[in-house]
């Protein structure tokens, strides 16, 4: 069951740094910080309620290291059943049609893939102890 665990959660790992890394790239784009600068994101107002929002949205794969650790499987499985299209939803709907963030929102759509599907397949029944003998 740990190695479960270990998997998912370093998946989630995964998943957040290459966010975090889409978003390092996007900064070197000039064209993109102006429109920054000028107040908002390749057409769409940054507005603090979108800060908010995307704070929230970028924190799932982050608890979700955590969790995958300490929470019991079953628990697992149905948080996980819910962080994966969350997370999903915010990177192909936040994302930008750049080549740097196609190929990084690729390896975070297939981390997921690969996350939910770990989650689905894992063993939530309780461990049976066999009597010492």
């Amino acid at each position: 069951m740990s190695d479960v665990r270990a998997t998912l959660s370093t998946l989630w790992i995964v998943v957040m740094f290459t966010m975090l890394y889409a978003d390092v790239l996007s900064f070197m784009n000039a064209e993109f910080l102006r429109g920054l600068m000028a107040g908002h994101a390749e057409g769409v107002p940054v507005t603090p309620l979108l800060l908010v929002g995307s704070a929230v949205m970028v924190e799932i794969p982050i608890v979700m290291v955590v969790l995958s650790r300490v929470l019991k499987p079953a628990v697992t499985r149905r948080v996980t059943l819910v962080a994966v299209p969350l997370t999903a939803a915010f990177i192909i709907g936040g994302g930008s049609a750049k080549p740097h963030y196609l190929v990084l929102a690729a390896v975070e759509v297939v981390c997921l893939a690969v996350i939910l599907r770990q989650a689905w397949r894992m063993n939530t029944s309780p461990a049976v102890s066999r009597p010492a003998g």
